[in-house]
C-alpha cells in the first residue's frame, strides 16, 4: 500500500493587512499519498495557491502544521519543487543552462549533471533546443523547460501551481498529455492546482474540491477512469456535470 508522503494537520493561514487580519485557509485536514497525483481544485482565489506555498514550505503556517516524510515543514526544501503559472527561467540561461541549475549548486559535477539534464530535456520533447535561450521558446516549450528543471532536482514532491492557466486551448491540451506520460515514466508526488474542471478529470488520481474563501475541503474524489482520458466519455462528462455542482454549492 502507498505511505502518506504530506500531512496538513489543522492547516490555518491568516494575512496581516493594513486593512485588517484576512483568513485565507480555513483548519485543512489533507493526506497525500506517496507517487499520487492530487489535484486542488475549487473556484479562483479561494486559498490553493496559499495551500501550496504552505505546504511547500514558502509562506508559514499560522494554525496546525505540515509534515512531509513525518518532519514537520518549516522552510523550502530540496526534497520540493515547485511550477508555477509564468515560468521564472533565468533568461541569460540556455535550455540546458536552467536544467541543469539546481543540480550546479549542489555541487554535482559537470558530467553527471549534464547526463542528467539531458535525460529529462529528451523526456519533455526539447531534444534539440539544449541551447536555447528562453525568450527564443514558446510558452508552452519555456513551460516544459520548467517541468524538466523541476524534475532534475529530483524532489520527493512537485507542487504545481496553475502551470499551463496561462496556455491558448490546444497547447493546454498538449501539455496535459505531456505532463501524464512524464508522470507516469518518471513517478513523482505531485499537489497540483487549477480551476479548469477538464483538467482535473484528465490528470488527478484524486480531486479535492475546495470551499470559496477561507477555504477548506468541501469534498473529495477518487478518479478511476482509465488513462489515457478521453473528454467526451460518459463517466467523464458525468463526473464533470457533478464535481461542478458540488463547486457551485461551495461558492
Amino acid at each position: 500500500m502507498s505511505r502518506d508522503i504530506i500531512i496538513c494537520s489543522g492547516l490555518g493561514k491568516t494575512f496581516e493587512t493594513s486593512r485588517g487580519a484576512v483568513h485565507v485557509i480555513d483548519h485543512v485536514d489533507l493526506k497525500v499519498q506517496e507517487n499520487e497525483f492530487l489535484v486542488l481544485f475549487g473556484p479562483g482565489q479561494c486559498g490553493k495557491s496559499t495551500m501550496i506555498n504552505c505546504m511547500a514550505g514558502l509562506e508559514p503556517v499560522t494554525q496546525g502544521s505540515v509534515e512531509i516524510h513525518g518532519k514537520k515543514v518549516v522552510k523550502p526544501g530540496p526534497d520540493r519543487g515547485v511550477v508555477y503559472q509564468r515560468m521564472a527561467l533565468f533568461p541569460w540561461l540556455t535550455v540546458m543552462g536552467n536544467v541543469e541549475y539546481g543540480p550546479k549548486v549542489r555541487g554535482i559535477s559537470k558530467e553527471e549533471r549534464r547526463n542528467k539534464a539531458q535525460y529529462y530535456i529528451d523526456l519533455v520533447g526539447l531534444k534539440g533546443f539544449e541551447n536555447s535561450y528562453p525568450n527564443q521558446l514558446s510558452g508552452g516549450m519555456q513551460q516544459r523547460v520548467g517541468i524538466a528543471r523541476a524534475y532534475c532536482n529530483e524532489p520527493d514532491v512537485l507542487f504545481m501551481d496553475e502551470p499551463f492557466g496561462h496556455l491558448d486551448a490546444q497547447t493546454r491540451y498538449l501539455m496535459q498529455e505531456d505532463l501524464m506520460k512524464i508522470w507516469e515514466k518518471e513517478k513523482r508526488t505531485i499537489v497540483f492546482v487549477t480551476n479548469n474542471i477538464e483538467e482535473a478529470l484528465y490528470l488527478a488520481d484524486r480531486i479535492i474540491v475546495m470551499t470559496n474563501c477561507p477555504t477548506n475541503i468541501k469534498k473529495e474524489y477518487e478518479i478511476n477512469l482509465p488513462r489515457p482520458r478521453n473528454y467526451v466519455d460518459k463517466e467523464f462528462l458525468a463526473l464533470r456535470e457533478e464535481i461542478s455542482q458540488v463547486v457551485d454549492k461551495a461558492l
